[in-house]
C-alpha cells in the first residue's frame, strides 16, 4: 500500500450543511460488503492521481463468504478521468467480473474530441455502437464522487451516466435533515441521498461532511436490500 497518513475514525464525524465541497484528493477506503442483508465480503474504493492532470477511481468488491463467490460478487472496476473546472470527466473505463467458470471483461473509451464513447469486450448485444457524449457525462464510479461533491440538505441532483454502451439519467434527492448512521462502533451525522427515477431499482447514498467517500451505499430491488457497502476505514494517501 502507498504510504499514507490515516484520518482518525475514532471520533464521531458531524456533517455541516454549510461546509464547502471537498477538494479532490487521493484516498483509499475499506467497506464491508453485504448481499441480501448478510455479510458476504469486503470492498475497497480508492482515488489516485495518475500522470499530469489525470486521476483514477477504482472499486473492487470481493465475495469471501458462502455463495457470494459463485453469485458473481467479485468485481473490479476503474475509471480514468480528468477534472476541467469542477467537473469529473471520464476518459476510459474498465470492468472485470469474476465468478466460478465465468470471467467477463469490458473496456470503454470516452473520446471528447469526437464527443463519442465506445465499449469493447463482454457487453450486451447492440451496445458496441458509439454513444454520443454530452458535457457533464460521467461513469457510475464518478457519480459516487460527484454525490460527495454536490450533496447539500434539500438539494436535488441530476447526472447523466454513460457506461457499457448506453446513457442513463440519474435523479437524486438529498433529505432536508441529516440523520445518524451507525457503522460498527462509529456514528456519522450524514445526508441521505436517494435516487428518485429508478423505479423498483433504488440506490441510496449516505454522505458525511469531511469524508471523501460515501459512508454507505445501498442498492435495493423491489423494496429488498440487494447490495450494501458500509464504510469501516478510510485514509488519505500522499
Amino acid at each position: 500500500m502507498i504510504p499514507s497518513t490515516p484520518r482518525s475514525l475514532l471520533f464521531c464525524l458531524l456533517a455541516v450543511a454549510s461546509a464547502p465541497a471537498l477538494a479532490l484528493e487521493p484516498f483509499v477506503a475499506s467497506y464491508q460488503a453485504y448481499r441480501e442483508g448478510k455479510l458476504a465480503g469486503d470492498a475497497k474504493m480508492q482515488v489516485v492521481q495518475a500522470d499530469g492532470s489525470r486521476w483514477r477511481v477504482d472499486l473492487g468488491i470481493h465475495g469471501t463468504r458462502g455463495l457470494a463467490r459463485l453469485a458473481g460478487l467479485n468485481i473490479e472496476q476503474s475509471t480514468v478521468f480528468d477534472q476541467p473546472g469542477q467537473e469529473y470527466r471520464p476518459l476510459s473505463q474498465g470492468l472485470v467480473r469474476n465468478a466460478v467458470f465465468n470471467r467477463r471483461k469490458s473496456s470503454g473509451v470516452y473520446d471528447w474530441n469526437t464527443r463519442t464513447a465506445r465499449w469493447r469486450g463482454d457487453i450486451k448485444q447492440g451496445r458496441d455502437a458509439p454513444v454520443p457524449l454530452q458535457e457533464g457525462d460521467m461513469s457510475a464510479l464518478l457519480m459516487n464522487l460527484a454525490v460527495i461533491r454536490d450533496a447539500q440538505p434539500g438539494r436535488t441532483l441530476s447526472y447523466r451516466v454513460v457506461e457499457n454502451g448506453r446513457a442513463r439519467q440519474y435523479e437524486y434527492a438529498v433529505a432536508p435533515q441529516t440523520e445518524i448512521v451507525a457503522v460498527e462502533d462509529l456514528s456519522y451525522d450524514a445526508m441521505r441521498v436517494s435516487r428518485t427515477n429508478g423505479g423498483n431499482d433504488e440506490t441510496i447514498f449516505w454522505v458525511a461532511s469531511g469524508v471523501p467517500t460515501p459512508i454507505r451505499i445501498l442498492q435495493r430491488e423491489d423494496g429488498l436490500d440487494v447490495y450494501d457497502l458500509r464504510l469501516v476505514e478510510y485514509q488519505g494517501v500522499q
